[in-house]
């Protein structure tokens, strides 16, 4: 029977671009890496039965707080630009001991908050009648302090 006693996760921050060396957290500990206060719960644990083998699987919670003193915003140049959405992860959290069988997620991942706006234009409707539609598009992403 394979089982871990306790989860580590190897933290990578990432704000803006600016890249942070990993290091080691555990099950309720805060990790502060330039402002940034890093958390991640054990919220669930179960055993499974895999190929006659027993294995721990765990649910995990992160959260993170900007305690920076200042936010950070990625603005998209246009609606194709997908830098942004990989620009606008904030943590990863890779398991280092994680021993469960195959599609186990080992890696959490926090992003920014996509900002929303609202663009209004001019369709038809079923009828061929010209209407005004609302459709939502992300302009960017931030991550404000606190």
């Amino acid at each position: 029977m394979k089982s871990i006693k306790a989860l580590a996760f190897l933290l990578l921050l990432v704000v803006a671009s600016i890249k942070v060396n990993a290091q080691q957290i555990k099950d309720g500990e805060t990790v502060n890496v330039n402002g940034i206060a890093v958390t991640y719960t054990v919220v669930n644990k179960e055993k499974v039965n895999v190929k006659d083998q027993d294995f721990d699987r765990y649910k995990v919670l992160a959260s993170i707080k900007n305690n920076s003193g200042k936010s950070f915003n990625i603005r998209l140049a246009s609606s194709l630009d997908l830098t942004g959405i990989a620009n606008s992860k904030i943590i990863e959290l890779d398991c280092i001991n994680a021993t469960g069988a195959r599609l186990t997620s080992k890696k959490v991942q926090v992003s920014m908050k996509s900002h929303l706006i609202n663009v209004t234009y001019a369709t038809k409707d079923k009828d061929g009648k010209t209407i005004t539609a609302v459709l939502p598009v992300t302009a960017g992403y931030y991550f404000d302090q606190g």
